[in-house]
């Protein structure tokens, strides 16, 4: 990959369907057979959480190859306080583009950008695998809870970084995504048939059957 072969901006309100597009097809049967992650992008944009200016889009020779967007979040502390974070997601890479450095590119430059406009902290559902090569901890080391995840149960998807070092000093409490993220079932079916068809399958490995 040469990193001078793409851009990085924001996305233009015209091109919707075309990221939706790629959201669908980067996300179909990987957690579930299809995928909602598409309808989400969708809800989001009206939602009050959403952040334009962390819309963002990777172009490479003219085609959107990538995106990835954020939203205002918050954690409850335990001492009573709102401490405001971002979360983000849909984070994805065109199919045939995926493992080439790509992913990585595009979400450091995303970090930079929201560091950039004050974020304090990021908190993400993800694999730390790939997200702990950009700075990402399990959200357990800063004393983070998921909401509504049993005491003892894994919690090795959820994720957080400081942008800036020392922000959750002092700070533990429980995060959960917000309500924009939990779309209707039957809602997300009737807008994925505005699209070209595609085979759901159950494969192993799928969070949702």
């Amino acid at each position: 990959m040469d990193k001078n072969d793409v851009i990085i901006r924001l996305e233009k309100s015209s091109e919707h369907r075309e990221v939706e597009t790629l959201i669908r097809e980067a996300f179909w049967n990987v957690y579930r057979p299809g995928c909602l992650e598409h309808y989400v992008i969708h809800v989001l944009r009206r939602d009050d959480a959403f952040v334009p200016e962390l819309d963002l889009v990777m172009v490479r020779n003219g085609r959107i190859i990538g995106q990835n967007m954020f939203m205002r979040a918050e954690i409850l502390g335990d001492d009573g306080r709102s401490i405001p974070i971002m979360t983000m997601g849909p984070i994805c890479i065109t199919p045939e583009l995926q493992r080439q450095g790509y992913g990585k590119l595009l979400l450091d430059y995303s970090l930079e950008k929201a560091a950039a406009l004050g974020c304090g902290a990021l908190c993400f559902e993800g694999n730390i695998l790939f997200y702990g090569k950009s700075g990402f901890r399990h959200a357990s080391e800063f004393g983070l809870r998921y909401r509504g995840l049993p005491e003892g149960a894994d919690a090795s998807f959820f994720l957080c970084r400081e942008l800036k070092p020392g922000y959750l000093d002092g700070i533990t409490g429980v995060y959960g995504p917000p309500q924009g993220y939990y779309v209707d079932a039957e809602e997300a079916e009737a807008f994925d048939r505005l699209f070209p068809p595609k085979v759901k399958l159950k494969l192993p490995g799928q969070l949702e059957k």
